[in-house]
């Protein structure tokens, strides 16, 4: 479904969400090339960094022409910096801006930037208002619900932001001190739909299938949904999402040769953005990711886990080609007893220790 976020038309509700160590360019373009996804936003990123051009924070945002819309997420509590860091966005061609205030990390917290910033309804204001005075492009917000279930304060929260010029806010429905634990609010989400006026809320958290899509747009009334965590378990979701909330019908689940060939792609793209061998150092936790729709994978896991080379991987396919054998039917499926279990109990993936920088 088309969406209207400021002046900027995007080709659909359903966006990638920033996700630290995760949302780099090779999984941005997987994700473009499989389709269905309106907007893709990059790792959180430093915006004190960005300004005075340090070559990781650079890398961060590193983009291709197909790479597009693109959203960069930047967290700081300066203003100044977040204004200029978000103008040198805009001249390098990004498309929108936005601003963390939902990081649980304790890194970002202290410094009081993330989650922190959810305290100080107007100091959030003040950044983001400097910020949209500064860009032509949208800037927009991340929050959570609030610190505890205590201090819920993203509804009055997303009013004095709404007022301060931004084009959207997303909102993930946990509390900082939940982090990434328990289950997402539908509830909490609503109430910040409710509370603004004019701009959209995109809902976030949770969702892992189309289905779980559906109950997030039904009650929560959001217009927008964005999807970071369900993305590595099934970079499909976007595509079959739409598929779903269009025609109502489930498509089915990629098969195992569907699901190797983008892994080898993204390994491609991997190794293209960051090297050979760092490439294959940081695709070994992607890997792991892919693999749970596998069924057993104890063989892959076990050698993926050390991957140092392009030709290595396929090795290691092969192998696992054949050690998986011995669990499938006469019709090369998986016997029932080892079939993956389902994506709505998908175990959390581990998620680094704060922004890429400080690790």
């Amino acid at each position: 479904m088309p969406f209207l976020l400021g002046q900027l038309r995007l080709s659909s509700n359903l966006f990638l969400a920033p996700l630290a160590g995760y949302t780099n360019l090779p999984f941005r373009l997987i994700i473009r090339e499989i389709g269905g996804a309106g907007l893709c936003t990059t790792d959180l990123v430093n915006a004190r960094s960005l300004v005075e051009k340090n070559w990781k924070a650079l890398k961060f945002i590193e983009t291709r022409p197909n790479d597009h819309p693109l959203a960069v997420q930047l967290y700081g509590t300066v203003p100044e910096e977040m204004r200029d860091a978000a103008s040198a966005l805009e001249s390098l061609g990004v498309d929108v801006v936005d601003v963390n205030m939902g990081c649980p990390v304790r890194k970002v917290c202290r410094n009081g930037g993330g989650s922190a910033l959810m305290g100080d309804n107007d100091k959030a204001a003040h950044l983001v208002k400097i910020m949209v005075a500064a860009v032509k492009i949208p800037v927009t917000c991340k929050m959570r619900l609030g610190w505890d279930d205590a201090n819920v304060t993203a509804p009055d929260l997303a009013r004095a932001i709404e007022d301060a010029g931004a084009a959207a806010i997303t909102v993930h429905g946990r509390t900082r001190k939940q982090g990434f634990s328990g289950h997402v609010n539908l509830a909490g989400i609503r109430a910040v739909v409710q509370s603004v006026r004019r701009i959209p809320i995109v809902g976030n958290g949770d969702i892992v299938t189309p289905v779980a899509a559906k109950t997030m747009f039904e009650q929560t009334g959001c217009a927008a949904i964005s999807i970071g965590r369900g993305a590595f378990y099934n970079p499909w979701i976007f595509q079959h999402t739409a598929h779903y909330l269009t025609t109502g019908e489930l498509l089915p689940e990629p098969t195992f040769d569907e699901r190797l060939a983008v892994m080898r792609r993204h390994l491609d793209l991997m190794i293209e953005v960051f090297g050979e061998e760092h490439g294959c150092r940081k695709f070994r936790k992607v890997a792991l990711e892919y693999a749970k729709r596998f069924g057993p994978i104890s063989e892959f896991n076990r050698r993926v886990v050390k991957l140092k080379s392009r030709p290595e991987f396929d090795e290691i396919i092969e192998a696992y080609r054949m050690w998986r054998r011995q669990f499938l039917d006469g019709d090369a499926q998986l016997l029932p007893h080892y079939a993956p279990r389902s994506l709505e109990v998908a175990s959390t993936i581990p998620l680094p220790q704060g922004p890429n920088e400080l690790w």
